[in-house]
């Protein structure tokens, strides 16, 4: 089964926080109300040097489908 690069999750534990879950490597979860990362992957520290700059575009990527997503919503 294929996935989506990016879903959106919420969870009524935490009512206010809206989560980003990104399914392709590295995987994590973005909690947007405070940025927090749950990296779903292991890292050694020389891939976690080279991942930085990458995760920073992912977590930006992640934000934007958020807004696209949103947008949706409030456009119907």
């Amino acid at each position: 089964m294929d996935f989506p690069k990016f879903l959106l999750g919420d969870n009524t534990d935490y009512p206010t926080a809206i989560f980003v879950i990104h399914t392709e490597f590295p995987r994590f979860i973005i909690n947007l109300e405070n940025d927090e990362v749950e990296w779903l992957e292991e890292f050694d520290k020389n891939d976690e040097n080279e991942l930085l700059d990458e995760a920073e575009k992912l977590f930006k990527s992640a934000n934007e489908f958020y807004d696209r997503e949103i947008e949706k919503y409030t456009d119907s």
